[in-house]
């Protein structure tokens, strides 16, 4: 309980609060991003690893799938997706998802102060294509199961309480989670071609074992107001809930999903659009999509996880795409900060910063050879944006 207390500001590796709200804000109704010059610069040849970077940035691998991870005993799991790093005293801990339909779950890598791989393990087994998910302000991992009538688990990222499951937040197709610790809700995405936008209200913040079920309700077209609708019966079955709520705004393909100074950003597959929600404001409206950029070349397609820096920009992962992963700053510019070479059937996952900011942690699903069991994690260290 006394390492819960102390996580409940760093749970999220430092970026939940730290998005430069000034310029988002100011940006909140304004039109979606568009190509420019990234704060990076470009990303260059391929290094060893195959991955191309902006200059400074060096790469390494942490696990692949089906191998013992460096430094430990442990066998790194199938098609990692989902990730979040967390605090653990002077260190960092990150958790991985596995989105297999048979042995799916989550693991940990836990890593010293000088960035020392010094332990793997298990946290979560006997789910199902555990795809992304979110933290917790109190220092748990929610992984969502990307099947129908799919459950949330929450586990413990450190591997020493059982994981359980969380039935109160809904039964559905889930992508992604993030913890709005300003309302208390749990915004959830919905990986369905009509699928909603929801909220879980806990009946106490920090115990996810009841609440309420909630679905954005709005109008037609890609900005307005909206508000919230309790889904009656969040169990899924006979009906649907995305069926359940009159009004329910439909969205393509709901995937990933991140909380910071108070705004919502949210993405959606099928359309290839980054949605910013003002939960303040009750507003919504585009941050990014592919078919409003300027002269028809869309850096970045195939829109999946999203993560953020402590300098306020947002990271893209491209599912298939380039293979990118793309920034997106506060001053709506989007550009490519890296790209992974060789992988084109596979796909990028689990974006997620280090609780100093100056190291990003990722997958590639299938890596070099089109297969879950090809699944590479790696790290990507250098001068980010403080």
């Amino acid at each position: 309980m006394e390492r819960r207390t102390l996580l409940r500001a760093v749970a999220l590796g430092g970026t939940t609060a730290a998005l430069s709200g000034t310029l988002w804000r100011t940006a909140a109704h304004a039109d979606p991003a568009q190509p420019g010059p990234g704060p990076y610069g470009p990303p260059g040849s391929p290094d060893a690893n195959g991955i191309r970077l902006p200059q400074g940035f060096t790469s390494r691998v942490i696990a692949r799938s089906g191998h013992v991870v460096p430094g430990t005993s442990y066998t790194w799991h199938d098609a990692p997706d989902g990730g979040a790093c967390y605090a653990d005293g002077t260190g960092w801990i990150y958790v991985s998802n596995a989105e297999t339909l048979t042995s799916g779950g989550a693991s940990a890598v836990r890593f010293s102060a000088d960035g020392v791989v010094t332990a793997a393990y298990r946290i979560l087994s006997g789910t199902r294509q555990n795809c992304a998910g979110g933290s917790t302000p109190w220092g748990t991992w929610l992984s969502c199961e990307e099947v129908s009538r799919g459950h949330v688990h929450e586990a413990d990222p450190w591997g020493v309480a059982e994981a359980v499951r969380r039935p109160a937040l809904g039964r559905f197709k889930h992508e992604a989670a993030a913890a709005d610790p300003v309302r208390r809700v749990i915004y959830l995405t919905e990986d369905e071609p009509d699928g909603c936008f929801y909220r879980f209200v806990p009946d106490s913040w920090g115990d996810l074992s009841s609440g309420r079920l909630q679905a954005l309700v709005a109008g037609p077209g890609t900005s307005g107001t909206f508000d919230w609708a309790d889904v009656p019966d969040p169990d899924g079955f006979p009906w649907s809930t995305r069926t359940q709520v009159s009004g329910a705004k439909s969205f393509d393909g709901g995937e990933g999903c991140h909380y910071a100074d108070d705004t919502v950003w949210f993405t959606t597959k099928g359309d290839d659009r980054v949605w910013r929600l003002d939960p303040a404001a009750g507003t919504y409206g585009l941050a990014y999509d592919d078919s409003l950029v300027a002269g028809g070349s869309a850096p970045l397609t195939g829109v999946d996880n999203v993560t953020g820096s402590v300098s306020g920009d947002l990271f893209v992962a491209e599912d298939g795409g380039d293979m990118e992963i793309c920034v997106i700053t506060p001053d709506e510019v989007v550009a490519p900060f890296l790209r992974v070479e060789g992988q084109s059937r596979s796909e990028i996952t689990g974006p997620a910063f280090s609780p100093a900011g100056d190291r990003l942690y990722f997958s590639s699903q299938r890596g070099t050879t089109g297969g879950s069991a090809g699944g590479i994690t790696y790290e990507v260290t250098g001068p980010f944006r403080g």
